[in-house]
């Protein structure tokens, strides 16, 4: 069915959701996982703000990777420098350069007005990929 599965996670709570469904396809499926967690920059005016410091993001990416390990998936993980409106773009090049066949992402609820001007990441990986896309939202 699935033979190598990409999740792609953030610093939210979310990502659990996400780290836990992966886990149990990739447990049933022996798949292999590669987590991908891209620190995030934001343009503002001439300069470029880290959204998040290297510290933290390393912490995000070895919190799920470990999560897969020990529930007995062969997983690693890849951590990317970008800004916040290449972030869709990134995960599916990173899906393309793993030969992911599914792709496994946390959509976050926002209001219909945020989504009319900012259109989410989760709906864009899944619009634009040619990777079967599968999203895990936060159970609570």
């Amino acid at each position: 069915m699935y033979h190598r599965i990409l999740v792609a996670v953030d610093g939210s709570p979310a990502a659990h959701s996400a780290i836990r469904t992966t886990a149990e396809l990739a447990y049933l499926t022996g798949a292999q996982v590669r987590v991908l967690h891209i620190d995030t920059s934001e343009v503002v005016y001439d300069t470029v703000v880290g959204l998040e410091d290297d510290p933290t993001a390393h912490r995000v990416l070895d919190a799920a990777v470990t999560a897969l390990r020990q529930a007995g998936v062969q997983a690693d993980g890849e951590l990317l420098d970008g800004l916040v409106s290449d972030v869709a773009q990134a995960v599916r090049e990173a899906a393309e350069s793993f030969d992911a066949d599914l792709i496994v992402v946390s959509p976050h609820h926002r209001s219909r007005l945020a989504g009319w001007f900012s259109p989410s990441v989760s709906t864009a990986i899944a619009h634009n990929s040619r990777t079967a896309v599968l999203l895990a939202p936060d159970q609570g």
